[in-house]
């Protein structure tokens, strides 16, 4: 066959109908078996109407465009992390999740009860069990309402601020006062923020504080709300974060060699890296696919991430979901399970 080059193939239709039809029978057998595939295997299921010596020749003109390697002691063929990827966008055909995979979610979905954490890490739990791999989900900490809030003295330059949320937790923050400050602003502070600030969140309230002062409509001196201000900062800092959630690591060993096994393990433990992995499907309006390399931290390991981003109240993304596996994942069965967690998490956010 003759055909473009290996750099210029970014597309199915840049192959023959033959080649494209090899191209993808392979790939499914290769896909489903986890096996080098040979001429004679294709052959055998006559569905192409080629004589090994023919499939054999399209193979070796694929694997000469980059699409598929031949491993060292095979015979058969395996697709390359660019076959897949061109398998992927125009050859793949998903398949529609089942009645009972379906009825799994959903129950989970259903269950009430818990915070935000226990309802993410039930999701990804179901999420991993139905594909079998390592499945993965981040969103930011929740972030609870204003309940209560105190300021302690504690000397002449130092005060405790004492927040309480609507879930129960306290945050307790040192704040700096100015020297000589009357106790009377530390009274005036708790009471303005309990007043006026209470059932917000941390950024609500910021924002009201500043949009009052701004406005002339806050019955606070210029001390005061300087400490009303850097109590909500304070607060913030060690409160906020991002929640990851790896559930089924286990199956990333699955029939994984030992030094395949130790650079999983490794890439999983880089927590702030597999975020930035997530955060790159942040962007899509759909599910996105990392192939091995692709996603930069599983390239040692060859390893494919499956994810799709889910919504809050607002309709703004607020996380990610996905599964983790080998670079052999089923795919068009893994997809729409992914798909489906996230539009079944962006419903309980709503």
């Amino acid at each position: 066959m003759q055909g473009p080059s290996q750099a210029a193939v970014t597309s199915v239709a840049q192959l023959s109908e033959r080649a494209r039809t090899v191209f993808r029978d392979l790939v499914d057998a290769y896909l489903a078996s986890g096996q080098p595939v040979g001429s004679r295997t294709l052959a055998r299921t006559g569905a192409l109407g080629l004589s090994p010596a023919s499939i054999r020749n399209v193979m070796q003109d694929l694997e000469e465009l980059g699409l598929l390697s031949a491993p060292h002691t095979s015979a058969g063929r395996v697709p390359t992390e660019a076959g897949l990827r061109l398998f992927v966008d125009g050859l793949m055909q998903v398949a529609e999740p089942s009645p009972e995979e379906i009825a799994a979610l959903e129950a989970e979905a259903a269950r009430s009860g818990g915070s935000l954490e226990d309802v993410l890490a039930r999701m990804t739990a179901a999420l991993s069990g139905l594909a079998q791999q390592a499945a993965v989900v981040t969103a930011p900490k929740s972030e609870g309402r204003l309940r209560q809030v105190g300021f302690v003295p504690l000397g002449r330059e130092r005060a405790l601020a004492v927040l309480v949320a609507d879930d129960g937790s306290v945050e307790n923050r040192l704040v700096e006062l100015e020297p000589g400050t009357d106790p009377g602003v530390l009274e005036r502070a708790s009471a303005y923020v309990s007043e006026r600030l209470s059932g917000l969140t941390l950024a609500e309230a910021a924002e009201r504080l500043r949009g009052e002062i701004a406005d002339g409509r806050a019955a606070l001196d210029r001390l005061t709300a300087a400490l009303v201000e850097q109590g909500l900062a304070a607060w913030s800092k060690d409160g906020r974060g991002t929640v990851l959630i790896v559930k089924g690591a286990a199956h990333l060993l699955e029939g994984a060699s030992l030094e395949r096994a130790r650079a999983l393990l490794e890439e999983v433990e880089e927590k702030e890296a597999l975020v930035r992995v997530l955060d790159r499907a942040r962007a899509a309006d759909s599910v996105r696919i990392f192939i091995g390399a692709e996603s930069d931290l599983f390239a040692l390991s060859g390893s494919s991430v499956i994810a799709a981003p889910f919504r809050g109240a607002t309709g703004r993304i607020i996380g990610v979901i996905g599964v983790i596996g080998p670079t052999r994942l089923n795919y068009a069965r893994v997809v729409p399970m992914v798909e489906m967690a996230a539009s079944r998490l962006s419903r309980l956010m709503a």
